[in-house]
């Protein structure tokens, strides 16, 4: 059975006609408010975009990533039902610092494709109503979610290869590869800005073969501006720990200066701009 939905809600114009109010995307898919499981929000400098970010952390993740620093988000069910009313409302707090430092408002998680509605509604919010530049930052494995209207609102996708030996990176996260790799290059087809984020673990993802890997598959795409290689730690084991969750890294060391230069070196040797 198809469902109708109502008239698009109209506004008078100033010759006393009425034309159609501009429709957010949660408006256009559901006419309800959107409302979503957020985990909480911060501001922060430096990891979550350029600039000073507004940074939105939402519940849920389909990855089980053993490295994670945020176990706490991977259920949707234990975050705050929040409207996005209510994140916008906060985020207009912090505008003119934030534009000030140059910065903008990131989506994050967890994963936000897993509520993709509510993702674009931020997005589209934070970009048309607050002016603010945007940036989705996702691990790519629900990518098919993520709407050309969505992407559209998102000026910086900040993507998670966490592997390109696919093995590993089941074995890093419990999920497949491949719907990551389909994301990344439909976001190079779209010419959407991307910073690639690989996470340099000693033992686990750090063999030659593999960051050669990720390096050349990234210098394929044409839309990396940049490289974040991050050193892997252990700052969130103690979340493990009170989730009652074992930390399976918990001997694994953290890379040396040295380790985290030679993988820099790798992108910076397929032409990219690693940091």
């Amino acid at each position: 059975m198809t469902t109708l939905l109502p008239p698009a809600p109209t506004t008078p114009t100033p010759g006393g006609g009425t034309c159609a109010a501009a429709a957010t995307p949660a408006a256009a898919a559901t006419r309800r408010p959107a409302v979503g499981s957020v985990h909480s929000w911060d501001l922060s400098t430096g990891v979550d975009g350029p600039g000073t970010r507004f940074v939105t952390f939402l519940s849920g993740c389909p990855l089980t990533c053993l490295y994670c620093h945020n176990p706490d988000t991977w259920r949707m069910r234990d975050g705050k039902r929040t409207t996005a009313d209510d994140v916008v409302a906060e985020a207009g707090k912090y505008t003119r610092f934030i534009a000030a430092a140059g910065g903008g408002a990131t989506v994050s998680g967890g994963e936000p494709l897993l509520q993709p509605v509510f993702t674009g509604e931020l997005l589209y919010r934070f970009k048309h109503e607050l002016g603010l530049h945007t940036a989705l930052d996702t691990s790519g494995f629900l990518g098919v979610r993520a709407t050309d209207a969505l992407l559209r609102d998102t000026d910086l996708v900040l993507l998670d290869l966490k592997s390109w030996d696919r093995a590993t990176y089941r074995k890093v996260t419990g999920r497949s590869l491949d719907p990551t790799l389909d994301f990344a290059r439909r976001l190079a087809g779209l010419g959407k800005e991307v910073h690639v984020r690989f996470v340099l673990v000693p033992g686990l993802t750090d063999a030659p073969d593999n960051i050669a890997g990720v390096a050349a598959f990234s210098a394929t795409l044409g839309n990396v501006s940049r490289v974040d290689v991050l050193p892997f730690h252990k700052l969130g084991e103690a979340k493990w720990q009170g989730l009652g969750r074992p930390f399976a890294l918990h001997d694994t060391p953290c890379p040396t200066p040295e380790q985290v230069t030679s993988a820099r070196g790798v992108f910076d040797a397929h032409g990219l701009y690693a940091v």
